[in-house]
């Protein structure tokens, strides 16, 4: 992407002023001329954006913030991967509704010491999640903060109403199903926390990769939906365990999860390793991770399978079966111990973590 603002990148927030940024913003947003769609019939410079909803689809919103120091440390991460990874999380939410995302309203809390230079790198983060799925900025909001910087994102989607997936729709005797290696990025975040130097060797380091810049699973949720055969779907934004549970919650069920099947890669049993930690509970902890865990009948699993496989080349991985509301929530252990318990996600309001929310 070319950008040149001249000299307006050498300066701070604070040299800039207010109406400066917003000009800066809106400049970034037409060299990406991503207001040419037809859909919009207005976009940032008025009081509010206005955009025409297709005839015959849904309109998802979803809105998330990303706070430095609490969602992510500046010191492993660049304004860049910034922008990328609030985006993301926001796509993956759009996503694991069966949607496409669309339109999206952009928050920047900054402080008068922030760089100009930042912005600039944080908005190309956001283009660069955005511009593949043909999605755009319509508008958003700048204010001064003396604490941590935030990112807030306000992101619409367009579904059709019979696709749409929900988190209520399983039912007792349906298979879960897993996207990818769940536990990957909150072992790259303990890596980073142990030691602090790998960040320089990142892209030697998958699991860091995934903490830094994680990948959302749209185009998958998308293909699952379109096969109308899944009950239930939800992203592991909160952990694979918490998100089962808010499956199992919804939609008034139980669960048996076999570890046996649980997908754990050969950079997350190393790490666990090192860090002196449990492969299993890294695999269904925390959050940071945007894997798609999905309900289905036992008969359309292959077709599932077959329908990500025609987007992306992200293994599926069979964990486990919904079971009546009686049974609860149980693990099926390795060694064949079955325990029942009771999941907890992520929660804003418990100890300091560094990892995004749902």
């Amino acid at each position: 992407m070319k950008i040149d603002l001249g000299e307006d990148v050498e300066k701070s927030v604070g040299e800039l002023g207010e109406f400066g940024i917003i000009k800066l913003i809106h400049s970034l947003i037409e060299q990406q001329n991503v207001l040419l769609s037809k859909n919009v019939t207005l976009g940032i410079g008025d009081d509010a954006a206005a955009f025409r909803p297709k005839a015959g689809l849904e309109t998802l919103v979803t809105c998330d913030s990303v706070v430095e120091g609490r969602h992510y440390l500046a010191r492993f991460i660049s304004p860049f991967e910034v922008g990328r990874r609030a985006m993301a999380l926001n796509i993956s939410d759009i996503g694991a509704m069966g949607g496409k995302p669309t339109y999206a309203l952009v928050s920047l809390g900054l402080r008068p010491d922030t760089p100009v230079a930042d912005i600039v790198a944080i908005y190309r983060g956001f283009f660069e999640e955005l511009s593949p799925l043909d999605a755009c900025i319509i508008g958003g909001n700048v204010t001064r903060t003396d604490g941590p910087l935030f990112v807030d994102i306000t992101l619409m989607g367009e579904v059709e109403t019979d696709k749409m997936m929900r988190r209520s729709g399983a039912r007792p005797g349906d298979s879960v199903l897993v996207t990818g290696y769940p536990g990957q990025a909150s072992a790259g975040l303990q890596l980073l926390l142990k030691e602090p130097s790998i960040s320089k060797r990142v892209k030697e380091n998958p699991l860091i990769k995934a903490y830094i810049l994680p990948s959302h699973r749209a185009l998958e949720g998308q293909a699952v939906a379109g096969t109308g055969l899944a009950t239930a779907m939800i992203d592991t934004s909160d952990g694979l365990l918490g998100d089962l549970g808010h499956i199992c919650e919804q939609s008034r069920t139980g669960v048996l999860l076999d570890l046996n099947k649980l997908p754990i890669s050969p950079h997350l049993k190393e790490a666990a390793l090192r860090l002196g930690l449990d492969p299993i509970q890294l695999a269904l902890g925390q959050s940071d991770d945007y894997e798609l865990i999905i309900t289905c009948p036992q008969t359309a699993v292959e077709q599932i399978r077959w329908a990500i496989s025609q987007v992306s080349n992200v293994i599926v991985t069979q964990i486990g079966q919904i079971t009546e509301p009686v049974h609860g929530f149980r693990l099926l252990w390795p060694d064949g111990a079955l325990e029942e318990v009771r999941p907890a996600g992520w929660d804003h309001f418990s100890e300091t973590r560094h990892g995004p929310s749902s």
